[in-house]
């Protein structure tokens, strides 16, 4: 087998298989993807966040919007402009090509290969987080079709329900990334048309100037806040995990382009629609069980209902397994010794816990909305450090480097702990907990921001999507510059091409 190592300082291995087969058991996790098993292109990666976004929580998520007490021009300008978002998860889809791995395998550059463990954790939380977002919403549509088949349903059948859906979701992701893709891009067209027809039902029964004057600006900068984050920064620290299997030549601007095509443009369109269902159908946003005021409505007919939430389940367990798939290579990253489809079946014991929890707990929005303040307060800083961290060096890393995690290691510092990294981090939460309007009691000492902006009924403004980052990005700079900069220099010599013989 002829080996070569080429200017990206990524082995070259002629001959292999290709690993990555659509229904076949993914055998890769945050190992280095050898140059021969990079078949994905720009487009590919496109299409899959196409099939990520034409779907249901897009949907529920304009809805849940509207229960803020926008204008329905409020929520349409936070759509928006909180989908330009999207221009993140571009950004930090950039580095997979070049480096052959995942999110929290590059993130071991600029943290350290210990320190990055300890961000690994908060993905690996977070995932689980929208891994069960999904299931609730997978269970409340089968719950919604028992009550169209005539039956009432029960503790028992919601039971069973989260039983069914957490065994029933672990299949793609145990199949891993090729399967996921193919999986989520044949699921576009059919979603497509079912949202065209909804809307044809919606728009007569729209009630667009319900809400004249709309709500404050310290409640649309928590709107905003709840957008930005379900879109493009909510899926920032999983964008390397799907270029990864791009070649390393593959133009940033393409994979910048294709995936603002796939996520923004769909979910623009989808959340309006939500918005507009919102607008005269506003219990979606408000229910323990978003799809139940569905079961007891005279707008849209029963038929579609029943179509719809059938084809909408099959949907939620495809856009879990993204979550469920990059949770599956995060918690190897936190240096759990299993392979990444042992990985999957961990997350689905522990998803079926909490789901039956959230199950029989308060509204869906309550969850969402608690859930989002805390992805906020690490993943807005993280995103920054992330960012600029790679600009610092060159726009490039050294692959094999990456993957040693034990002294001697090129990015292992002190004690695999690079500090400015973890200070900025904390420096960054700080801030974002300071201007977070969490659903949740905070003192005042560690939310002084938002006590500082409270209108006349105490409620205060919400700037940690902007903060954080901005604090977490200084920090990083001032603390980090010389080092990092001696270890690009170091990467330089490290990746200069070595002839094959």
């Amino acid at each position: 087998m002829a080996v070569g190592t080429d200017s990206h300082g990524l082995v070259g291995e002629i001959g292999l298989p290709i690993e990555d087969q659509a229904f076949h058991v993914e055998q890769r996790g945050v190992d280095l993807i050898p140059l021969s098993e990079r078949w994905a292109r720009a487009r590919d990666v496109g299409a899959m966040w196409a099939g990520a976004s034409v779907q249901i929580e897009y949907f529920i998520y304009g809805a849940i919007l509207m229960t803020f007490g926008f204008s329905f021009a409020q929520a349409l300008s936070l759509i928006v402009i909180g989908n330009i978002s999207y221009f993140v998860l571009g950004l930090c889809s950039l580095q997979g090509p070049q480096t052959g791995t995942t999110v929290f395998g590059i993130n071991r550059a600029s943290y350290g290969p210990n320190g990055s463990r300890v961000i690994a954790f908060f993905n690996w939380i977070t995932q689980v987080g929208f891994e069960v977002e999904g299931l609730i919403l997978i269970v409340g549509a089968a719950l919604v079709l028992q009550i169209k088949a005539g039956s009432a349903p029960s503790t028992t059948s919601k039971v069973l329900f989260v039983v069914l859906a957490v065994a029933i979701q672990g299949v793609l992701p145990f199949l891993g990334h090729a399967t996921i893709l193919k999986t989520l891009r044949v699921l576009v067209v059919p979603f497509l048309v079912l949202f065209a027809v909804l809307v044809g039902f919606a728009v007569p029964h729209a009630a667009l100037g319900a809400v004249k004057h709309g709500a404050d600006w310290q409640t649309y900068m928590e709107g905003l806040a709840f957008t930005i984050t379900l879109a493009g920064l909510g899926w920032a620290e999983c964008g390397n995990d799907y270029t990864r299997y791009c070649p390393p030549e593959t133009s940033r601007k393409a994979i910048v382009g294709w995936v603002f095509l796939g996520t923004a443009v769909p979910e623009i369109l989808i959340m309006t629609l939500g918005a507009v269902i919102g607008t005269f159908l506003p219990a979606v946003g408000k229910a323990s069980n978003a799809f139940l005021p569905f079961a007891h409505q005279s707008y849209i007919p029963s038929w579609f209902v029943v179509v719809f939430l059938t084809f909408a389940i099959v949907q939620l367990f495809a856009i879990n397994s993204l979550d469920i798939y990059s949770s599956g290579v995060t918690l190897q990253a936190l240096g759990v010794h299993v392979k990444r489809y042992v990985a999957v079946l961990i997350d689905c014991a522990i998803g079926f816990a909490i789901t039956l929890y959230a199950v029989f707990g308060p509204s869906f929005a309550t969850y969402l909305k608690d859930f989002v303040d805390v992805v906020i307060v690490w993943i807005a800083p993280w995103t920054a450090i992330y960012l600029v961290d790679w600009v610092m060096r060159g726009l490039r890393y050294v692959p094999r480097e990456l993957q040693r995690t034990g002294p001697g290691g090129l990015y292992y510092r002190n004690g695999g702990v690079f500090w400015p990294a973890i200070i900025a981090q904390l420096a960054g939460m700080y801030a974002s907990i300071s201007a977070l309007a969490a659903t949740f009691s905070l003192p005042r000492w560690l939310n002084e921001i938002t006590y500082a902006t409270r209108d006349s009924s105490g409620y205060g403004a919400d700037f940690s999507v902007f903060l954080g980052p901005a604090v977490a990005a200084l920090f990083y700079v001032l603390l980090g510059w010389r080092a990092v900069r001696a270890q690009a220099a170091r990467q330089d010599e490290l990746l200069a091409p070595v002839p094959v013989p």
